[in-house]
């Protein structure tokens, strides 16, 4: 089956089922299917045509982001996944056993409310839109702990930025200075990160106190979000495992490696990334709205949506995306 129709329905679904922005395949190296919509008026901006070149926000994809940033710093001894993770805060406190690990598998024991709706009860609208203070770490790194490290998932944006926190001070990153810890910051991703993959486009936002929004901020190209999957695709190495290894070998593994399942739809959690069954050895970036970076290393396929799609027209959109997959992969 020819790809045209199947992406034809993607971009024409009722308006109830979801919008389309951006979209691309790569197959072995290449592009097999791209297709870009049209961003409605809102209250900020008029309608406009979304192109190759229109930056879109990642939502939760950065989560994956975020995880690659700490590879880095491992694979340079700076950061130790097993050791309690270094948050001042919990000295002393029955929250000082967490590590970096637990933090990167949602295993913190921490409460947080991750949802997107009810502000009232939401966590996470708290801390990216409320009055949580100027640091987003610190917000989530003070709630109670609920539950002993490493024996209870539950999926955190709060959580994820504890993590970036740690990674600028790991870069020694001045707390008491937010302007200079959030270009010591936008340094480091751009020049270990970005630029080795040719995200030339990417671009993170970071909270008041200078640290990366690393939950939820990174705005790029749909080509350049599908270049970092095909860094993951290719297990840390840059142009297609040809170039530069940024990532510690074996740091895919490390991201697929299963450690929860989300009973709301039975999809696997790794590594601040996503796994669907339907993907053996795959893996998947999830974001609010239908953003999904999924990469097969197995068939070299690095699939990027980027839309508007309510959580309840959530499965429409994957049957439509795995349909696509296997089409490609015959």
């Amino acid at each position: 089956m020819t790809l045209g129709p199947l992406v034809d329905d993607l971009f024409s679904r009722p308006p109830e089922e979801g919008l389309s922005l951006a979209f691309v395949v790569q197959h072995r190296g290449e592009t097999v299917a791209e297709r870009y919509g049209r961003q409605p008026a809102n209250d900020f901006q008029p309608e406009q045509a979304i192109t190759a070149d229109s930056t879109l926000v990642s939502w939760s994809t950065a989560k994956s982001i975020t995880h690659a940033a700490v590879g880095i710093l491992v694979r340079d001894g700076l950061l130790d996944l097993d050791a309690p993770a270094p948050v001042p805060e919990w000295t002393g406190t029955e929250k000082e056993p967490i590590t970096l690990l637990q933090l990167l598998e949602m295993r913190s024991g921490l409460h947080f409310v991750e949802d997107y709706v009810d502000g009232d009860a939401s966590n996470c609208i708290e801390m990216l839109f409320g009055e949580s203070g100027p640091s987003h770490a610190a917000y989530a790194a003070a709630q109670l702990l609920e539950h002993p490290p490493g024996t209870f998932w539950n999926y955190s944006s709060g959580t994820t930025n504890i993590v970036t926190r740690i990674i600028a001070d790991s870069l020694d990153a001045p707390r008491d200075d937010p302007d200079r810890r959030e270009a010591v910051m936008t340094e480091f991703l751009r020049r270990r990160l970005f630029e080795p993959c040719g995200m030339g486009s990417a671009i993170p936002e970071f909270d008041d106190a200078g640290d990366f929004v690393g939950s939820s901020f990174v705005y790029a190209t749909t080509a350049d979000f599908a270049r970092f999957g095909q860094l993951y695709a290719f297990d840390g190495v840059t142009e297609r495992g040809r170039g530069e290894r940024i990532l510690p070998e074996g740091w895919l593994d490390h991201a697929r490696t299963q450690v929860a399942t989300d009973p709301e739809d039975g999809r696997g959690y790794g590594r601040h990334w996503w796994l669907w069954p339907e993907f053996p050895g795959g893996l998947v970036a999830n974001g609010y709205e239908g953003q999904r970076i999924i990469v097969l290393p197995n068939d070299d396929l690095v699939l990027v949506h980027l839309g508007k799609t309510d959580i309840s027209a959530a499965q429409g959109l994957n049957e439509r995306l795995l349909r696509i997959i296997g089409a490609v992969l015959g």
